[in-house]
């Protein structure tokens, strides 16, 4: 049914089947300061030498930091549209994570800053609008280091410099049927990022990174597969070689379950 040691599909096999994929692209944004201290964020410095005072994320400083977001949903002529809310707000999104000690993150989920707009792809010369669900202002959790220590087949460290750092997210509609158009749509997202001024977008920083949900099902068909989530891609290089091996690792398995479940091999 499939080829290779890790029982990845072919390409023919491939070929039967539609990707479906959505994004998640988080932006720190040019803020110079972190929404919760009275001090400029200095990120890059090694840990040891950052000094922070209380607990990242308990008290709100907003305000400038709205409008760097604001012009992500307001381009000025970019090859993009999102219209702006009449409203938003912000609220507490509860839940334990390692590089969240509070127990909860400031996010604007129920009323963003922006939704229901578009980002204009073009590949091989074909144009393409990918919907965009909502932008919305939250704030950064910490980062987990899984190696770069002595003891770390034991251990992961956690840096919390970043933590409470004004973040833009960009969700996209699952919208996007090939890595290269996901590939296409990074790149002309970046590129309307920086020209109006909301974040460099340096990768390497971590200034840019995006999770990816994708679900394969046959051609034709109308019904979404079921989903699976890849996080914390800082490279878009990475993030197509990531949906390449994902779809690949997928479609084996929902052959599988066709003919599990007695419909017949996918013509």
């Amino acid at each position: 049914m499939s080829s290779g040691a890790l029982g990845l599909a072919t390409p023919q096999e491939i070929s039967k089947y539609e990707p479906v994929i959505g994004l998640e692209v988080h932006v720190q944004t040019e803020y110079a300061n972190k929404n919760v201290l009275r001090q400029p964020d200095q990120l890059w410095r090694p840990s040891e030498h950052q000094r922070l005072s209380g607990l990242s994320g308990t008290s709100r400083r907003i305000a400038d930091a709205q409008p760097a977001s604001g012009r992500t949903g307001d381009p000025g002529g970019a090859r993009d549209a999102l219209p702006s809310q009449s409203s938003s707000r912000f609220a507490r999104k509860n839940y334990f994570y390692p590089d969240l000690p509070k127990g909860y993150q400031i996010t604007q989920l129920d009323e963003p800053l922006a939704a229901h707009g578009w980002v204009e792809t073009a590949i091989e010369g074909n144009k393409g609008r990918i919907g965009l669900t909502r932008i919305q202002l939250e704030e950064d959790a910490g980062k987990s280091i899984h190696d770069g220590f002595q003891d770390f087949e034991g251990y992961t460290y956690v840096d919390l410099n970043r933590s409470g750092t004004p973040l833009i997210e960009i969700v996209s509609e699952p919208d996007l049927r090939s890595p290269g158009e996901a590939y296409a749509f990074l790149t002309e997202l970046k590129l309307v990022l920086q020209y109006v001024g909301v974040s460099e977008c340096d990768m390497e920083k971590g200034q840019l990174r995006c999770d990816a949900n994708v679900s394969v099902r046959l051609r034709g068909a109308e019904k979404f597969g079921t989903k699976a989530e890849v996080e914390n891609l800082n490279s878009f290089r990475f993030a197509k070689l990531a949906l390449d091996y994902e779809i690949a690792r997928q479609v084996p398995e929902l052959m599988k379950f066709v003919l599990d479940s007695g419909r017949g091999e996918p013509t």
